[in-house]
């Protein structure tokens, strides 16, 4: 990152972002610490009970594990930050639908929280590129990467 004020600015959220992954990870744990037989069945669990038990293994909905092929990084400060923008963006519309489906009061709650800050984060990420642009300069057409161009 070329910049000092936004080493701060990605630290802060990413810190929050993994504390995020805990929450949901809590949420999962509690919504299926009491599953047994007939629960798992009836419920289409049953995939996912053979390989992980009850245990916590994140995965999209669609069963795909979680990977950090989805991060975009290309070391280009513009490009990132657009990345990230997109992806709280994406964040708020995946906890929107879950509320659009939930009947758990608890488990709303927590979504709810978990979607005001993903909103508090794409605030501060555009913060972070319009200082990212206004340092580039505005004698630039098009946005470079200040990390290696001038």
């Amino acid at each position: 990152m070329p910049y000092p004020e936004l080493k701060g600015l990605l630290t802060d959220i990413g810190t929050e972002e993994l504390g995020h992954l805990g929450m949901v990870g809590t949420i999962v744990h509690q919504l299926t610490r009491n599953l047994n037989e007939k629960s798992i069945r009836e419920g289409g669990y049953e995939p996912y009970f053979v390989d992980h038990t009850a245990g916590v293994y994140p995965t999209a909905v669609s069963g795909t594990p979680w990977s950090a092929d989805g991060m975009q990084v290309t070391g280009d400060v513009i490009a990132d930050l657009t990345e990230d923008l997109a992806a709280e963006q994406k964040a708020r519309v995946t906890y929107d639908n879950i509320l659009r489906l939930s009947d758990d009061p608890d488990v709303s709650d927590a979504i709810r929280f978990l979607r005001a800050r993903e909103i508090v984060h794409f605030q501060r990420f555009g913060e972070g590129l319009r200082l990212a642009k206004d340092k580039i300069g505005e004698k630039n057409v098009y946005y470079m990467n200040p990390a290696f161009d001038d």
